[in-house]
């Protein structure tokens, strides 16, 4: 018995030792939280995108509150809301260029061939576990809807061909399309970077046009006609943007249209030379 209460007693007393240890550490490392980071915080849209490069908004307000970031970084937000930080704070607010998800694909189910009918579970990750799809373009579009699922930010909207459109002005950058295309034909791009390239084949030749009408035949005229700008790569043409590229030049002689300006309002923009594409309605299977 006596053995007993001399344990429980050790016990107690070993337990008032550590919570006393605990209570002084405690008021010895405590650190007090700048309460600016509360009302930075409020201010800003509580998307928790990551497009200012940090995890969310909590830790993006206490990048702005400690002086290591500028209310600019939030391309989410409007240009009162950093305003109205930056005033908050008495800090410059910066200026950072929108980061947008762009498509690499144009192939829509009006232009667009499939070789085969896939049946199942209604989405791209899945079809795509299927000989690819059933896509005559192996690398194209499968039009299920996979990106507009996953954006929490009602930014991307498949269109009536089924190829996924996405508005820029709602586009936060999250990168959750990018994770979700099992083709890899989403990435993330400055919003300044209108010259693009709208297709990820790999073929070379006229072939490929029997598959999708609007890919790319590798004939390189873009990169011939602004060198140093564009050079071909696995047959695809491939944009230096540390190089001035506010041109509409490579787009001009393109026969297929795969490569466009993306104007801000009026969406892709092709050439002159490229085929002129007026069927509404789906593009028959080739024939198996």
């Amino acid at each position: 018995m006596m053995a007993a209460l001399t344990a429980v007693a050790a016990l107690g007393g070993l337990t008032l030792l550590l919570t006393t240890l605990l209570v002084l550490a405690n008021r010895k490392l405590h650190v007090e939280e700048d309460p600016r980071i509360d009302d930075v915080e409020d201010m800003l849209p509580h998307t928790n995108c990551g497009a200012c490069g940090f995890p969310g908004c909590r830790p993006f307000a206490e990048a702005l509150v400690k002086g290591a970031a500028l209310p600019g970084k939030c391309t989410v937000s409007s240009d009162e809301g950093r305003a109205r930080i930056a005033d908050y704070l008495g800090v410059d607010v910066g200026a950072e260029e929108k980061v947008v998800a762009r498509l690499a694909c144009a192939g829509g189910a009006n232009v667009a061939r499939n070789h085969a009918r896939y049946h199942g579970m209604a989405t791209c990750g899945a079809a795509a576990q299927v000989a690819g799809g059933g896509k005559g373009c192996f690398w194209g579009c499968l039009g299920l809807a996979d990106c507009e699922v996953s954006c929490d930010f009602d930014a991307i909207t498949m269109n009536d061909q089924h190829i996924p459109v996405v508005d820029e002005d709602k586009c936060t950058a999250c990168g959750d399309c990018v994770t979700a295309c099992p083709k890899n034909l989403f990435s993330l791009h400055p919003a300044g970077h209108r010259l693009w390239v709208a297709c990820k084949s790999l073929d070379e030749g006229d072939e490929i046009l029997e598959d999708c009408e609007v890919a790319c035949t590798a004939c390189a005229r873009c990169a011939m006609d602004a060198p140093g700008l564009i050079e071909m790569r696995n047959n695809l043409p491939v944009i230096d943007y540390s190089r001035k590229h506010d041109t509409q030049v490579p787009i001009q002689r393109c026969p297929t249209g795969a490569i466009v300006w993306i104007d801000p309002v009026a969406g892709p923009v092709k050439g002159p030379a490229a085929k002129k594409i007026i069927r509404k309605g789906t593009l028959h299977d080739a024939p198996t």
